[in-house]
């Protein structure tokens, strides 16, 4: 009975994931997940309660989607750099083909028009940016003058704002070369021994080869 509940449950998140990413929180309805899951409006309020706690479920979903990622970059070995920008690739990709982590991503744009409490955005991505930051100027890759908080809020910023840019010009079809130009600029400024291409190399190596979650399309 459980395991039933739970299928319902995460089948009801996927269509409500799908149509909150095409329309919006406003845009979408009780009904429309009713119709486009297969269960009916009221299996949807006993399971979330409201539109609203449907939303902040789905909201939650997408930053459930991060820590396994991150774990798994962190704990690779080589260079810190390369395997932040591993991880930021990895990132992208998730962005670009996991339904979760878009329809997170449109809420979190749309969050005043949600009556609910949601996770506060971008926070944790500066915090893991600059620990990875730290742990690059323990290695000695980090430029000596590097203001760790700073850069990490720079890169977080920039890359979210890549990914805007790449989400209204292509539907983020290009969204890895358009983080691989924003690296190619921050590199330089960043690395103690500045080889942007030879790190974006190996990063890339380090995405061939490094487990990720799952993508729900």
């Amino acid at each position: 009975m459980q395991e039933r509940a739970e299928a319902t449950r995460q089948a009801v998140l996927a269509a409500a994931a799908v149509l909150f990413e095409q329309h919006g929180y406003v845009g979408t309805s009780i009904s429309d997940v009713a119709r486009r899951s297969g269960y009916t409006s009221g299996a949807i309020y006993f399971h979330f309660g409201s539109k609203e706690g449907l939303a902040a479920s789905v909201f939650e979903a997408h930053f459930g989607e991060w820590p396994r990622l991150v774990e798994s970059w962190t704990s690779l070995e080589g260079p810190v750099l390369d395997r932040l920008v591993g991880l930021s690739l990895a990132v992208a990709r998730e962005f670009r083909d996991n339904v979760i982590v878009r329809a997170g991503n449109r809420l979190s744009n749309e969050s005043r028009s949600i009556p609910a409490e949601l996770p506060q955005p971008f926070v944790g991505w500066i915090e893991t940016v600059a620990q990875l930051l730290d742990s690059a100027r323990e290695n000695g890759e980090l430029a000596p003058d590097t203001d760790v908080e700073r850069a990490a809020r720079v890169v977080v910023a920039g890359f979210f704002g890549t990914h805007t840019v790449s989400a209204a010009l292509d539907d983020r079809k290009h969204v890895e070369q358009a983080v691989t130009d924003l690296w190619l600029f921050l590199l330089p400024a960043l690395q103690a021994s500045p080889d942007p291409h030879g790190c974006l190399d190996r990063a890339r190596t380090l995405l061939d080869r490094a487990p990720g979650p799952r993508s729900a399309a």
